[in-house]
């Protein structure tokens, strides 16, 4: 056994991406706007007033990291969870232990909950009563929107923050950390990373940090050293690790190729979409990215002049999953030359935009009182007017008395928008 393979025995067991997680903000990788210089969290730490929270993005991107983090900066003893695999009784004991605790030192405990949105009802509010009396601090993780997973009641009493995909240049200042780290990294071994082998770990990892540490610690443990004992990991070698073929485009191509990809669907160019869409796909680029795309943009540039654009994106994508690549290749192609045929309407985000405008920016929360939800059997309630009633339609104030005059959505004259147009018309 050579000097190199001694050195390279002697790390732990222990995967890399576990070495290498962060243990201070200062080693915190990517999420400025969570944990920038000014954040909120940064100054509630300092303060040591930070309450429950929920942390809610795709995975590998420092959710549960930021939690640890939390717990070491406090000094709080921690509990960690896992809502797939506890239950009521784990919650229970983890509330009366942390109050016993609380009522001894007066310290307060943290529960982690990672996957918290697969909790239920009956477990997330079995954690109620220790948040607001202040024995426990929660800290929930998740890769789903927490205000549709999860119940309000718990929702109510954090501050939800939501995490990015990490940016290339984070994950490949990480990935460059782990190889140089003497401590908890490859920095005792002879390596020679190529900055093209770099690029595809950074590139093709989609934003999970984790995939990159994952592909890089596979490729420096199956990689043999050469006649001089240095380990080289090649684009080759990466390609391989991070089970995507060797990538024929730079970073600047790539994003250039997916803005070529989105513009010929708006521009009603089938043979250059399907031909973008496939040289991203032979360059390692993930389908479903492409079927992200193609979702958004039947609603933004076909929209109500043909709303069975977005039922193709959707069956395509949903085709993609299930039945895999390359059988899912055919319905993506399929929804893609339909985007691109379709006739075209913008009139979609034009009125979201609007509504966002005002929703944000000059808001009416006054419902009008015909439409409040009044109970069933409660006297004299305003009169409102069931459209049925009136053959489908009847003409009603449906806006706040503020935004009573606005007009959100304005049909186009191209393909189904035709039709609402006469009819707009005709129940004027």
């Amino acid at each position: 056994m050579n000097k190199n393979e001694e050195e390279f025995n002697a790390y732990s067991n222990t995967p890399l991406a576990e070495r290498m997680r962060a243990r201070t903000l200062d080693e915190f990788v990517g999420q400025k706007h969570v944990v920038g210089v000014d954040s909120l969290i940064r100054r509630a730490l300092k303060a040591n007033r930070l309450g429950s929270c929920i942390f809610y993005g795709p995975p590998g991107v420092g959710k549960t990291t930021l939690a640890f983090i939390i717990a070491n900066t406090l000094n709080l003893e921690y509990v960690k969870l896992n809502a797939v695999s506890s239950g009521v009784a784990d919650a229970k004991k983890v509330m009366e232990k942390a109050k016993q605790n609380f009522e001894l030192t007066g310290k307060t405990t943290l529960l982690i909950l990672d996957e918290c949105h697969r909790w239920s009802k009956a477990q997330s509010d079995s954690v109620l009563e220790a948040v607001e009396r202040g024995y426990i601090t929660f800290i929930g993780t998740t890769t789903e929107n927490p205000h549709i997973s999860m119940t309000p009641a718990i929702v109510s009493r954090c501050r939800v923050f939501k995490f990015l995909p990490l940016q290339v240049e984070d994950i490949k200042d990480a990935l460059l950390r782990a190889v140089k780290d003497k401590e908890r990294g490859y920095g005792k071994l002879k390596l020679k990373l190529e900055l093209d082998a770099l690029n595809h770990f950074a590139n093709f990892c989609n934003g999970d940090l984790r995939s990159g540490y994952n592909a890089l610690e596979l490729a420096i443990t199956t990689t043999a050293p050469d006649k001089t004992g240095s380990i080289h990991i090649t684009q080759l070698v990466a390609s391989q690790c991070i089970q995507q073929p060797v990538v024929s485009v730079d970073e600047n191509l790539y994003y250039n190729m997916l803005s070529a990809f989105c513009k010929s669907l708006r521009g009603s160019d089938s043979d250059a979409a399907l031909y973008y869409a496939q040289r991203l796909i032979a360059a390692g680029c993930d389908p479903l990215l492409i079927c992200r795309r193609l979702i958004a943009h039947a609603s933004e540039d076909v929209g109500m002049a043909d709303s069975n654009a977005a039922l193709m994106a959707m069956v395509a994508m949903n085709a993609v999953k299930n039945l895999g690549m390359p059988e899912g290749n055919i319905p993506l192609a399929h929804a893609i030359i339909y985007v691109c045929e379709a006739e075209k309407s913008n009139s979609v985000v034009v009125a979201m935009n609007a509504a966002k405008h005002d929703a944000e920016f000059n808001p009416d929360d006054n419902v009008p009182e015909h439409l409040k939800n009044y109970h069933y059997d409660e006297k004299n309630p305003p009169a409102y007017k069931y459209p049925h009633d009136f053959g489908g339609y009847i003409k009603q104030q449906y806006l706040p008395n503020k935004l009573k005059d606005r007009v959100y959505y304005t049909p186009g004259n191209n393909g189904k928008e035709r039709g609402l147009v006469k009819k707009k018309d005709r129940l004027k």
